[in-house]
């Protein structure tokens, strides 16, 4: 497959409480060794795992409130607003919680709402976690995701239905690209105007692709269709930024030699 000489940022996301609402960006900067900005940057713990704010270190998604396993946090839809630090959450258009997330009362407040309405779901109380500079992220390395739209396309070809790009919770959109075209950008650097990024992963993925970010329902089995159909169960890659700047939607891309 003969790498196409540019594609570009279709769109940019990010999503500050982790298993929340994306949020839509039109443009970011981007910092070396850094993920976007505020991405993952709280998360619910699902019952105590010795999280120490003043020492993140790395947990797996497993020991949060998240997609693969509670399905039921994509028929909310959340915002994060940086200046106040304010999240707030609704149910079928119904304002249902909204706090602070950078004081103790307002983050009780959050672990109220979900103790008060995912209990069955729960290991213990849960928790909302925030550390300075920390990103949970499903990996342990700072990066960035990128999901190619034609990859997408294709899976929906093979599926014979729409399948939604943000299932797979990427960062960067990318169009322009053969299908499954990034599996070869493993170990090159991407260019972004000012930008690099060096892709260094594939993404494996898991069953929270299984669920429709818009409904909620449980109505796909993207793993196991990607096994069957291809070998693998990967869609898209991470990146990670080794020159920052500000890119935008829009920008081109191109595959540095």
């Amino acid at each position: 497959m003969t790498a196409q000489p540019y594609a570009s940022l279709a769109s940019i996301y990010r999503y500050p409480v982790k298993g929340l609402t994306p949020e839509p960006l039109t443009d970011v900067a981007l910092a070396p060794g850094q993920p976007l900005p505020a991405d993952r940057r709280y998360a619910i713990e699902n019952g105590p795992i010795g999280f120490d704010p003043a020492a993140p270190q790395y947990f797996p998604k497993t020991q949060f409130l998240m997609l693969m396993r509670n399905e039921r946090l994509a028929a909310l839809r959340s915002r994060y607003d940086d200046a106040s630090h304010t999240l707030t959450i609704q149910r079928d258009g119904n304002e249902v919680a909204r706090a602070d997330l950078q004081s103790a009362e307002g983050r009780a407040s959050i672990e109220a709402y979900f103790a008060a309405n995912f209990a069955d779901e729960l290991r213990g109380p849960p928790k909302v976690l925030f550390a300075e500079g920390h990103s949970f992220s499903d990996v342990p390395r700072k990066v960035v995701s990128i999901i190619n739209l034609a990859s997408v396309a294709d899976l929906e070809k093979t599926i014979g239905q729409p399948v939604h790009p943000l299932r797979f919770r990427g960062n960067l959109h990318v169009s322009g690209w053969a299908a499954w075209q990034e599996f070869e950008l493993l170990e090159r650097t991407l260019k972004i105007g000012d930008v690099r990024l060096k892709v260094v992963k594939r993404i494996v993925r898991c069953a929270a692709t299984n669920v429709d970010p818009d409904t909620a329902a449980r109505d796909l089995t993207i793993p196991k269709t990607l096994q069957q159909t291809y070998g693998h169960a990967d869609c898209g890659v991470y990146a990670e930024v080794i020159t920052g700047g500000r890119i935008a939607a829009g920008d081109r891309i191109e595959v540095e030699a």
